[in-house]
């Protein structure tokens, strides 16, 4: 009887001893895991402090970019290409393609070598006549010799299209030459006046 009492104290108090174990483990547990998602809430709270991007900084930022936008915009109107990218930007005309060297001197009946600077646009299919070209004399003495050149040029446009098709040959005949400086601007365009008035713009 007294074996059977001893027993069964034995194993109550085992019993009580493995709840207590697993008690204490349970609460190591759940420490753990309230430290695990403390450390992620911290971790989480730090990659949103140093990731978070200030709304002001964005707005400095785009300010800044549309500066250096309008800076170079700027400085490339300085420039003959620059000039007639920025009119043909505001003035939309048939798709053009660039001509430079010998072709100048066949077309243009001009020599290169007394330009400072030039961009000159002509059509890129022949059976429009719309023309843009801004030439920088390096000498003012040569303005007249490119203003003569450039009558040449118109000319021809016109010969090429006398019989060929009438419409572009009357807008050939309206061509305007523009002298300012040391630039003359050549064009031919049904809309050579808002041409013409961009490039006294963009021209000082």
């Amino acid at each position: 009887m007294k074996k059977r009492v001893l027993q069964l104290l034995m194993v109550v108090a085992m019993g009580v001893a493995l709840t207590a174990c697993g008690g204490n483990n349970t609460d190591k547990n759940v420490n753990a895991g309230n430290g695990s998602n403390t450390s992620q809430d911290g971790s989480n709270t730090g990659s949103n402090s140093g990731g978070e991007t200030d709304p002001g900084d964005d707005a400095n930022k785009e300010d800044e970019g549309a500066g250096d936008g309008a800076g170079e915009g700027a400085a490339a109107a300085d420039s003959a290409k620059g000039i007639v990218d920025a009119i043909l930007n505001k003035v939309e005309q048939p798709a053009q393609a660039p001509i430079e060297g010998d072709m100048v001197k066949d077309l243009y009946h001009l020599d290169p070598s007394i330009l400072a600077d030039y961009s000159i646009m002509t059509p890129l299919m022949n059976v429009k006549t719309n023309e843009v070209a801004v030439l920088r004399v390096k000498d003012a003495k040569d303005v007249a010799t490119v203003e003569e050149a450039v009558k040449k040029r118109a000319a021809d446009v016109q010969k090429q299209f006398e019989t060929y098709l009438q419409d572009q040959y009357e807008n050939a005949k309206n061509f305007q030459v523009v002298k300012k400086g040391d630039y003359v601007l050549f064009v031919i365009s049904e809309s050579a006046d808002d041409i013409v008035s961009e490039f006294n713009t963009l021209v000082k």
